[in-house]
């Protein structure tokens, strides 16, 4: 999960506040306590740290609203501080057709793959998107941003010889001019020197960028404020584009330093796929580190995964009580897009407390490959009632499929595990409500 640690350092804490039968002195002391180790060891700054557990002290000392407890009041100061201190109100950008975003950012920060992420987003949302690489000094920056582009089936300019970054804007301007969104590739260095800070200028002054977004990957620590301000100072950034948070990257730094400097936290890159892409609500995801979970994330990456045409699928044998072998397949191939199940049951409200058995849609590629080869060899009724598979059928299947019994039972055996865990039975609808209300979302009526 995204800063781990931290979540769980807050999540014990707050467990403390809800089993005390008081709420003392002593305890908020030992809650402070406990919120600055949490908090310097996800690497924020030491003086932030020490002026939020001051104004925590001092909202403490009041008297609660009428109607709530000491405990609640605690929590709900703990929570308050906590989305202040990332953020506390959501920021977005508004595409103005033609639209141009320039982004900035160091060696490894991830910027290429953040614009590829970013183009997928936004394509998915009817935007006519293309991407153009104007970082001239890394030789292969063209040819990944080339690469990325044709995955993502998203149109990309370079010019693999060409080394003024000007130029390559200029050759292709006309051009740009047809699409809504243009997203722009800069060159990053080590560090944001004279040099790279000159044609950043010269490159913002001839495109007139609507927005400058910086690439700042979450295990850079406390060196995120030095960094932040430093582009903010040179060029004017606009937002964050926060990456490599599927790590064990601590992230605090950053994102208190994104705060501080009123460079919003826009998007957050969550893994290595173009799908992993999540837009940053502060008080959703502190939620999420609450364990109080965040269905709009949940949507948002279901929809990046998903056709529409598989979600309605998906609700009407869900709603139904219809599952089959062929759901199951359709299923794990739609996971595998999204990513482990543990991730995204910590997106789903009440969710992220329940124990997931450790196997549940968690199947390889090649694996997965197999089992279908399995299932061509079955009959209609064997894909629709697998429970109708005696030994006999199953060794009839083995042999036209070149597909081994044990792979097959294996196979049998994640299909009973899903249906349990969804409460999935014939001729009824799920068992669990929040799960089918869930489902009916993935409509995506947007």
């Amino acid at each position: 999960m995204v800063l781990d640690k931290l979540g769980s350092s807050l999540k014990a804490a707050l467990k403390k506040v809800a089993a005390a039968i008081f709420v003392d002195t002593r305890l908020i002391d030992e809650i402070v306590k406990d919120l600055q180790k949490a908090l310097l060891e996800s690497d924020v700054d030491v003086e932030l740290v020490f002026q939020i557990s001051e104004r925590i002290r001092e909202k403490a000392k009041k008297k609660p609203a009428e109607g709530i407890s000491k405990r609640e009041q605690l929590i709900q100061i703990v929570y308050d501080e906590l989305t202040e201190l990332l953020g506390k109100e959501k920021k977005e950008l508004v595409i103005k057709k033609p639209h141009k975003i320039m982004f900035v950012g160091l060696y490894g920060s991830g910027k290429t793959t953040s614009i590829a992420k970013l183009a997928l987003y936004y394509s998915k949302r009817g935007y006519k998107v293309c991407m153009i690489g104007l970082d001239t000094h890394r030789p292969a920056a063209p040819e990944q941003l080339q690469q990325l582009g044709e995955k993502i089936k998203v149109q990309t300019f370079i010019s693999k010889n060409e080394r003024d970054p000007l130029k390559v804007w200029q050759k292709y301007e006309k051009q740009l001019e047809r699409f809504d969104l243009i997203l722009i590739d800069t060159a990053g260095r080590h560090s944001l020197d004279a040099e790279l800070e000159k044609e950043i200028r010269e490159l913002k002054k001839n495109i007139k960028p609507n927005d400058i977004i910086l690439s700042l990957s979450a295990d850079i620590g406390q060196a995120a404020k030095k960094v932040v301000h430093g582009f903010h100072t040179s060029c004017g950034i606009t937002g964050i584009f926060l990456t490599r948070l599927d790590g064990t990257a601590k992230a605090g730094g950053a994102l208190a330093a994104a705060n501080i400097t009123k460079a919003p936290v826009l998007f957050l890159g969550t893994g290595e796929k173009p799908q992993d892409i999540e837009t940053f609500d502060s008080t959703a995801f502190i939620s999420r580190l609450l364990g109080m979970g965040d269905l709009r994330a949940l949507l948002e990456k279901t929809k990046l995964a998903l056709e529409e045409k598989e979600t309605k699928k998906l609700e009407k044998s869900f709603e139904e009580g219809k599952f089959t072998l062929i759901d199951l397949h359709d299923q794990i191939k739609a996971m595998q897009k999204m990513g482990p199940l543990s991730k995204i049951a910590e997106l789903i409200p009440g969710f992220s407390q329940v124990k997931l058995p450790k196997d549940l849609l968690q199947v390889q590629e090649g694996k997965l490959k197999r089992w279908h080869h399995a299932m061509e060899s079955m009959t209609k009724k064997e894909l629709e009632n697998p429970e109708t598979i005696t030994s006999s059928r199953m060794a009839r299947i083995s042999k036209g499929s070149a597909v081994s019994s044990g792979e097959i039972r294996e196979m049998l055996r994640q299909y009973k595990m899903v249906k349990k865990f969804f409460g999935i039975t014939k001729g009824k609808k799920m068992s669990q409500k929040a799960l089918q209300r869930i489902a009916k979302k993935f409509k995506f009526k947007m």
